[in-house]
């Protein structure tokens, strides 16, 4: 049988060229993707997706089409038994969700959180800020910094981001450092903290969330490797040690404590709260209230050869970093702003926590550091 004269004048290279290029193709196709690195985190990302706008704060929204039909909110089942919080958080890819109560935008805060280095797909961030003129400079700034974020390379991406604004007034209107520590303002300016802090953890707490890190806004110096620092700890309440940059009387760069409400408690302390009344409360970190308490931040070796792992129980703990288990919030542990057994705030949190059955402990050691106005 004679073959068609469209094939008879076909020149034999042709014919081999178009199956080596035929072939090609196939095992383009059909071959794995030699980034599997990044399939991997596309499959966790579409995984961990929430599929609609009532899901959890916490877990990323992915928009449907406006074309497609309104799906009714489904019915969600979360077993807590399976949220771990290990020493190996990374490997246990344990989600860990960034709370900032922020009045001012520091970018070297923003700058610090994107040079972490735990996994960005397992970090949620929340913001509250009150509605202030100094607030809605913050949310602008604090905007434009996400929104250049999110849209840049996936992996400094953030998981989600949420942004509550204050629905109170701040009791003080200056936000200066000296107004802000002023003896005379803490009952009134901490329990106002207490307030935000608890509506910004009600609000953004999710049942896959593993751990809480309370990171105040004007800290602005971490070690990258913070989060799996102190996670490798396995502490239910865990602060490190806050310092500030300065200049000295010598002219020569220093460090000195910045935090001191993270310490261990003395009888002197008790006894003064047993001869107040309900609703006071003891501060720390005043001359003139001399509680003997043993404070973490005079307890650092603040040499090169220190043992950052070195570890102290506290009764009561700071909120400039302060890494908690988010079951220990679950239990019901929250900031009062009122006196709760003469304490306020991170302290009385700390207080709450122990009586609820959990450990607070402190790394002397170990430094962070707060903007230095």
């Amino acid at each position: 049988m004679a073959l068609p004269r469209a094939i008879r004048r076909t020149n034999p290279i042709t014919i081999i060229l178009a199956c080596v290029l035929s072939i090609g193709f196939l095992f383009f196709i059909l071959s794995p993707s030699s980034n599997a690195a990044a399939v991997s985190t596309a499959k966790r990302k579409f995984a961990s997706a929430a599929s609609h706008p009532l899901s959890p704060p916490t877990a990323p929204f992915v928009k449907a089409d406006p074309a497609s039909e309104r799906k009714p909110p489904p019915v969600v089942h979360y077993h807590l038994n399976n949220v771990t919080t290990t020493t190996e958080s990374i490997k246990n890819e344990e989600t860990v969700l960034i709370l900032t109560p922020l009045t001012r935008f520091y970018q070297g805060y923003w700058n610090n959180i994107l040079a972490l280095s735990y996994p960005h797909s397992f970090i949620a961030l929340g913001f509250i800020i009150p509605k202030t003129r100094e607030g809605n400079a913050a949310t602008v700034a604090l905007q434009a910094a996400i929104a250049e974020t999110q849209s840049g390379p996936e992996d400094k991406r953030f998981a989600s981001i949420t942004i509550l604004r204050q629905d109170f007034d701040p009791p003080i209107s200056s936000q200066d450092e000296a107004e802000r520590h002023k003896k005379e303002n803490q009952k009134a300016r901490r329990g106002a903290m207490a307030r935000a802090r608890n509506s910004l953890l009600f609000t953004t707490i999710g049942p896959t969330t593993s751990w809480i890190l309370w990171l105040d806004a004007d800290i602005v110096e971490t070690p990258p490797t913070m989060i799996q620092d102190m996670t490798s700890h396995d502490k239910p309440v865990l602060v490190p040690n806050c310092f500030q940059r300065y200049i000295n009387e010598k002219g020569k760069k220093d460090i000195r404590p910045y935090d001191y409400n993270s310490w261990q408690d003395s009888q002197v302390a008790a006894d003064m709260g047993a001869g107040m009344a309900p609703d006071d409360i003891i501060l720390e970190g005043y001359a003139d209230v001399a509680t003997y308490r043993t404070l973490m931040a005079m307890s650092a070796d603040t040499t090169e050869s220190r043992d950052q792992r070195a570890i102290m129980p506290l009764d009561g703990v700071g909120g400039t970093a302060l890494l908690v288990k988010a079951e220990v919030h679950r239990d019901g542990a929250m900031f009062p702003p009122f006196s709760f057994y003469h304490l306020i705030e991170t302290e009385g949190f700390a207080k709450m926590a122990r009586r609820l059955g959990w450990g607070c402990w402190g790394l002397p050691n170990y430094f962070i550091y707060h903007y230095n106005e």
